[in-house]
């Protein structure tokens, strides 16, 4: 007898309950549930942004658009890359959240240089809390900079819980840091209970709507393009200013 086919609204479900899932490799058409006995979270309160990566930000080298290219950013985090030759993103996963994507409960940042796509992330949004996927990188700080911009998105639309999953090198240099699944699960239930927003992803009323997450902050300079793109000056003040 098959096992009854995955959906959306049972992945859904599964976070809720702080699962996940994945496949072994990417030519594997079966799934598995994961629920790590640690859990990696992005402390949304004490975010900070190193130095010079704050001046990468700021300098708008990156143009970062979110929710353009879902399944694009999705096969690029699938592809192999140096130290991961394989991936756990199979086309069973590609189906499921290409589907949240179009019922909006998932969601992609993107960093592009020169017009093409160099870097990006992508991930689950429910309730008050954002389940970060996967990210690439092809070139210098394009993920970092992608993270930096999540980041500010979910602190203007009020969300609690940035989710990592694993804690690895790469993540802890970040920001990340690992918690106990009971600490993680109180955490989980309380986000998703949160009156939270995916903000606005384009037009300057997407800035004017982030008032009351920066008080009387002025946006000196912080103007958002016609393709939806935020500004970084406008995304460090979010960050800066609701720490």
């Amino acid at each position: 007898m098959h096992a009854p086919k995955i959906t959306p609204e049972i992945v859904l479900r599964a976070y809720a309950e702080g699962l996940f899932p994945m496949a072994e490799r990417r030519d594997d058409p079966n799934l598995f549930w994961v629920s790590p006995d640690k859990r990696g979270i992005f402390p949304l309160e004490t975010f900070h942004v190193a130095k010079r990566l704050a001046r990468t930000v700021r300098s708008d080298k990156f143009t970062v658009t979110v929710d353009t290219q879902f399944r694009e950013v999705m096969l690029a985090c699938a592809a192999p890359a140096d130290g991961r030759e394989e991936t756990w993103i199979n086309d069973e996963i590609l189906r499921l959240y290409t589907a949240l994507f179009a019922s909006g409960h998932a969601h992609s940042v993107e960093t592009r240089l020169g017009g093409e796509l160099v870097g990006g992330l992508y991930g689950v949004s429910l309730g008050g809390a954002f389940f970060g996927e996967s990210m690439f990188s092809r070139a210098t700080d394009a993920s970092k900079v992608a993270l930096v911009h999540l980041v500010a998105r979910l602190k203007a639309g009020g969300f609690k819980l940035l989710d990592a999953q694993f804690l690895t090198n790469h993540l802890a240099s970040l920001g990340a840091i690992e918690i106990p699944r009971v600490r993680y699960l109180a955490k989980l239930n309380q986000a998703i209970s949160a009156k939270s927003y995916w903000p606005a992803s384009s037009g300057s009323a997407g800035i004017a709507s982030l008032a009351p997450a920066l008080g009387d902050t002025t946006l000196t300079g912080a103007t958002a393009t016609t393709d939806g793109a935020w500004p970084g000056l406008l995304v460090m003040q979010l960050i800066t200013h609701t720490s």
